[in-house]
């Protein structure tokens, strides 16, 4: 397997703007309901960044292509997290102060030895560096440095049965502290999600704990949140509080929304546009033009062998 070098961030200049957002989207003056499925309010001109901590210096300024690092600034202010609000560049002030300690994430299901981990539980994983690409589904694109383990440490704690055939995540459900639940009651909340059991215990899946060597903000998912490098960003479920071991496929949150447009697999595929966008190309955040979308957002060699037979022209 290609080493993952620890490189793989997006750096520190002007962030994307919600009308160049659009633009570059070419759905400028689209309905109102258009830019609430791409997460955007048509109503938030005025834009508060909110400061965290002081970010550690990542291991190298650019990721294993040779492309920089984004900014700590332009990864925890601009976020989908429809829990808070459907407007990217609102989520952080929204989530500023959201406690996420304590915390407790439940794993059981199909499994041998159930647990439930706590925050210090899940710290004394060894905590690893892990730069990689992030792209969202509306054809934007991140490098981000996080901190976290593999997924497939936690499993193996917890020895999945036989029986075992996919992975099914929770996250938290609080619709007193995350307005953004009250306001969108038409989605089937908690936000769910789900792995094919081989693909979460690839190497490259983790539980990210932190990014720029600090803990993750609320806004970014904390306090544990899964990240699959290669598949779009909706399935990297953020707040996680409940795993569990199952034989049938889970349906997530975006697959009961809209099943014409989201599937289980959602891995990232610049031959596969959405209904209503093309794939081949994104937008990284920080940068003036579009870039060619990779396959498999460039980690082909590592992953390509788990759907091997597969047609991945109707597995999107």
């Amino acid at each position: 397997m290609k080493k993952i070098l620890p490189s793989e961030i997006t750096p520190e200049h002007v962030y994307l703007s919600r009308r160049e957002f659009l633009k570059s989207m070419g759905v400028l003056g689209a309905s109102a309901a258009l830019l609430a499925a791409c997460g955007v309010s048509p109503a938030a001109e005025n834009v508060t960044t909110v400061a965290g901590p002081t970010p550690l210096p990542p291991s190298s300024n650019t990721d294993e292509l040779g492309d920089p690092l984004n900014s700590y600034a332009e990864i925890t202010n601009y976020n989908n997290y429809y829990e808070f609000t459907v407007d990217k560049e609102r989520v952080a002030k929204l989530a500023e102060g959201y406690p996420t300690s304590p915390w407790e994430v439940k794993v059981g299901g199909l499994v041998n030895n159930p647990k439930t981990y706590s925050l210090d539980d899940l710290r004394k994983f060894e905590i690893e560096e892990r730069i990689y690409r992030l792209r969202c589904v509306e054809a934007w694109s991140m490098v981000i440095p996080w901190m976290g383990f593999p997924l497939s440490k936690l499993l193996a704690e917890v020895e999945p049965k036989a029986g075992a055939k996919y992975v099914r995540f929770e996250t938290i459900y609080d619709p007193e502290g995350m307005p953004g639940i009250k306001k969108n009651p038409w989605y089937q909340w908690p936000y769910i999600e789900g792995l094919r059991l081989d693909e979460a215990m690839h190497d490259l899946t983790i539980l990210a704990t932190g990014l720029y060597g600090k803990d993750l903000p609320p806004q970014n998912g904390a306090p544990v949140r899964l990240v699959v490098p290669w598949k779009y960003g909706f399935k990297s479920i953020k707040s996680i509080v409940r795993i569990d071991l199952v034989e049938e496929m889970p349906t997530s949150l975006w697959m009961a929304a809209a099943p014409n447009e989201y599937g289980f697999y959602a891995n990232v595929n610049p031959n596969v546009d959405h209904p209503r966008w093309s794939q081949a190309t994104e937008r990284r955040i920080g940068e003036l033009g579009r870039r060619p979308t990779l396959m498999f957002n460039g980690y082909e060699d590592e992953v390509a062998h788990l759907y091997a037979g597969m047609d991945l022209s109707v597995n999107f």
